[in-house]
């Protein structure tokens, strides 16, 4: 988590900026951990986050679950480099609510082979209780397969 690895140094702020455009970069997210088979990504509530009943709106929950099921599986340490997963389906289960706080989505690579991937995800509150869960497939776009990835401007 940040600290030198066998690729080079790679920090939690090189696996932020990897998503520092579009709708990922909008949602306001950080990753707290990205190792191979497993991100966390947290996110501080914000009023815009809510739905009309003032909770945690559960396009959010899924976006998260999305993000950090392909992030598990697409970890690359390279800086400057990067791993494309699409999602080929996805399902989601929605356990709990909260308005305020922070919540982690808690992504894990379950299985797969070379290009195409499962993982699961739990997506918890600040108390550690379960607001969502999700299971994903994933196939690595062209050049993803290798794990050096590739440029992350491509």
């Amino acid at each position: 988590m940040g600290e030198r690895n066998e690729a080079g140094h790679f920090s939690l702020a090189d696996a932020n900026a990897r998503y520092d455009r579009g709708f990922a970069a909008h949602l306001g997210f950080e990753f707290v951990e990205w190792v191979p088979d497993r991100a966390v990504l947290q996110l501080d509530i914000q009023e815009w986050h809510l739905n009309l009943a003032g909770v945690l709106h559960g396009g959010i929950l899924a976006t998260l679950l999305d993000i950090a099921g392909a992030a598990a599986g697409s970890y690359c340490p390279y800086p400057g480099r990067i791993r494309k997963a699409i999602t080929l389906s996805m399902t989601t289960t929605f356990t709990g609510q909260a308005s305020v706080g922070m919540v982690r989505a808690i992504g894990r690579r379950r299985a797969g082979g070379q290009r195409i991937f499962n993982s699961s995800v739990d997506i918890v509150d600040a108390d550690e209780r379960l607001l969502a869960i999700g299971e994903g497939t994933y196939r690595l776009r062209r050049g993803s397969e290798d794990p050096r990835g590739v440029a992350s401007n491509a």
